[in-house]
C-alpha cells in the first residue's frame, strides 16, 4: 500500500524573483498607463473648452432682472419677478444637456478608457462650469449698480448683474456626465467572460 500524493511544498526561497506584473497592474512607465493619461488630459482640456460654449447660451437665455433708481436708491422694478431664481434654473438646465452630450460623446469616443477618463471627465465637467459662470457674469450687466444707475439716470430700466445664486449648480455638469458614462458603460460594453476554474488535483491514491 503506498502512501497519498502530497502537493509539493511551496517555494519559500526569499531570493526569488517576484512574479511579473499582470495585465491589471500598469507600472509608471507602462504605455498603456501613458495613453490613459494623456486621453484624461485630452478629455478634461476639450470638456473646459466647452464651458465658453454654456456661458454665452446661459447669457443669452438668462432671464434679466429689471432695476430702477430714483436717484438716491436702486430697487426692483418687478418685486415678485422671479428671474434672478429663473437665471439659476437656466444654467442648471444647460449644464446639465452640456455634462449628458459630453458624457455620452467621452463613452462612444473612448470606449476603452477606464478611472482616469471618468475622473478627467468630472474634472473638465468642473471647470467648464466654473469658466461658464464666471464669463457669463464678465459678459453681463456690470456689476457696479450704483454706477449703472447713474450713468442711466433717475427712473430709468436697467438690467441687473448676472449672478449664480446657487453655486451647487456648477456640480450640474460634472455628475451629468459621470452619470451618463457610467450608465453607458454598463449597458453597452460586453463583460470579460468568466475564467474557467482551474482543475482539481487527483488526491485519490494511487496503486501501483
Amino acid at each position: 500500500m503506498t502512501a497519498p500524493l502530497t502537493p509539493p511544498p511551496p517555494n519559500d526561497n526569499p531570493w526569488q524573483a517576484p512574479p511579473p506584473p499582470g495585465p491589471a497592474y500598469a507600472a509608471p512607465g507602462d504605455p498603456d498607463l501613458r495613453s490613459e493619461l494623456r486621453d484624461g488630459l485630452l478629455v478634461a482640456s476639450a470638456v473646459t473648452v466647452l464651458g465658453i460654449a454654456l456661458g454665452l447660451l446661459w447669457l443669452w437665455l438668462a432671464p434679466r432682472v429689471p432695476l430702477i433708481s430714483d436717484g438716491e436708491a436702486v430697487f426692483l422694478k418687478n418685486t415678485e419677478g422671479e428671474a434672478a431664481v429663473g437665471a439659476d434654473g437656466v444654467f442648471a438646465l444647460l449644464a446639465l444637456g452640456f455634462g449628458t452630450l459630453s458624457g455620452a460623446a467621452v463613452y462612444f469616443l473612448r470606449r476603452r478608457g477606464g478611472i482616469v477618463l471618468v475622473i478627467a471627465l468630472a474634472l473638465g465637467g468642473l471647470l467648464a462650469s466654473v469658466l461658464a459662470w464666471r464669463l457669463g457674469v464678465w459678459l453681463g450687466p456690470t456689476s457696479d449698480v450704483a454706477a449703472h444707475a447713474k450713468e442711466v439716470g433717475r427712473g430709468v430700466t436697467f438690467d441687473a448683474p448676472l449672478k449664480l445664486g446657487a453655486k451647487g449648480m456648477l456640480l450640474a455638469w460634472p455628475l451629468a456626465a459621470v452619470l451618463v458614462h457610467l450608465v453607458l458603460t454598463a449597458l453597452l460594453t460586453p463583460r470579460d467572460p468568466d475564467p474557467e476554474p482551474a482543475p482539481l488535483p487527483d488526491w485519490s491514491p494511487q496503486d501501483k
